[in-house]
């Protein structure tokens, strides 16, 4: 018996940049045999908008209002980074109360971006439901954000040196709680409906595997490299704001792929949940920004008390300079590891501001994981990295 076989030529395709599932201005030139990625070039910069030169011609005030459109799905983790590096660089300390507002607004972004993640993800492998429902989750938090900042999405320009820009207002705890109370049940029902979905299993199961060395040796973080077994977390490692003083564990997994992925993202938004019950629960008075304290010393030492103390309300200057030196500070956002990189000459602007956006190094290993997959796997291998082209370009 004769075998027959049937050779092609390689074909080129182009996917993108204005294909719906390269989540934003993405290019990638794959190589095909057949159905057989056999190799692949990703393109980016369609989206580059000078963002750490712009950093470096505006004082921290009026740069915050740019740093939401790095990741538009993560700008409050954008903006904490952003106010951080001054902060660490000159030792400016936050008040307890700023912190834990601080701490709520990151975790409600975190939720945000693993919802925008989720319902993407489930549309690229063909599930339409889930797009609909993580945008109605999404809408709470938007009011939440909206009710604070005055913004919804994007450009809620809300931290501060110091602190953050406003209070928050009244009744907003209750409706924060409330938001709690409901997203429980709803992560419940995705999973009902998603994780034990046949299509959705055979779609990512097994799919885009990554070793726990390759994750380290590519520099890959967040769920990235939680998937593979490693367990780091910078709200564990680094210690900032005040994630010590709440209960929470670090989720992974270890089979490092596409599934993997999508069961630590998961895990993360109910971490979160517990995160913001005990910061609402817990939630200190005080200032919500930096503000000189000044002791009043009229009459004896043994008179002072807690009211023998008056704010005289100077808050951190807009035209605060950064101090000479160097400092790299950074943050656990929804993607991995966000950073930047800030040295200052005591000027009002920064001498040099580098961004380390955690989707832009997580995205180098996508053709090691693309070559040898069929052409169906790349959407999913993609998807599975969450990625948005505004903070990969800048």
């Amino acid at each position: 018996m004769v075998k027959l076989e049937t050779k092609t030529e390689p074909m080129i395709l182009n996917m993108g940049p204005h294909h719906p599932t390269t989540h934003g201005c993405f290019r990638l030139v794959v190589t095909l045999d057949g159905e057989e990625v056999v190799d692949c070039e990703p393109v980016i910069g369609y989206l580059h908008r000078g963002m750490e030169k712009i950093a470096e011609n505006r004082t921290n005030l009026m740069y915050v209002p740019y740093v939401s459109r790095w990741d538009y799905g993560a700008g409050m983790f954008n903006e904490a980074v952003t106010v951080n590096a001054p902060e660490k660089l000159a030792d400016i300390p936050v008040p307890k109360r700023a912190s834990y507002i601080r701490v709520i607004m990151l975790e409600l972004n975190r939720i945000a971006n693993h919802l925008l993640w989720l319902g993407t993800f489930a549309h690229d492998l063909g599930l339409g439901t889930q797009p609909i429902w993580i945008f109605r989750e999404r809408e709470m938090i938007y009011d939440l954000w909206e009710a604070a900042t005055g913004y919804r999405m994007v450009n809620n320009n809300y931290f501060r040196i110091g602190g953050v820009a406003a209070d928050l207002p009244y009744g907003w705890i209750d409706k924060c709680q409330d938001f709690c109370d409901y997203l429980g049940p709803r992560l419940e029902e995705y999973e009902r409906v998603v994780t034990n979905n046949p299509i959705f299993r055979h779609r990512v199961e097994g799919v885009g595997t990554i070793g726990r060395a390759e994750a380290l040796n590519w520099g890959l973080s967040g769920p990235m490299l939680r998937a593979t077994g490693v367990k780091w977390d910078l709200r564990r490692v680094d210690h900032y704001e005040c994630y010590d003083d709440f209960d929470w564990d670090v989720q992974w997994a270890t089979e490092g792929d596409c599934f993997a992925r999508y069961r630590v993202r998961l895990g993360e938004m109910r971490e979160s949940i517990k995160i913001l019950r005990q910061a609402i629960a817990g939630l200190p008075g005080g200032p919500y920004e930096n503000l000189e304290a000044q002791r009043i010393t009229a009459g004896p030492k043994s008179q002072w008390n807690e009211f023998d103390y008056q704010f005289i309300g100077k808050k951190i200057a807009p035209t605060f300079k950064v101090p000479a030196g160097e400092h790299y500070v950074r943050v656990e956002s929804g993607k991995g590891e966000l950073g930047v990189y800030l040295i200052g000459d005591d000027s009002v602007f920064p001498w040099r501001w580098k961004i380390r956006a955690a989707d832009f190094n997580n995205l180098q290993i996508l053709p090691h994981l693309l070559r040898g997959v069929k052409i169906a796997d790349i959407m999913a291998i993609l998807g599975s990295i969450d990625i948005i082209m505004g903070s990969v370009d800048r």
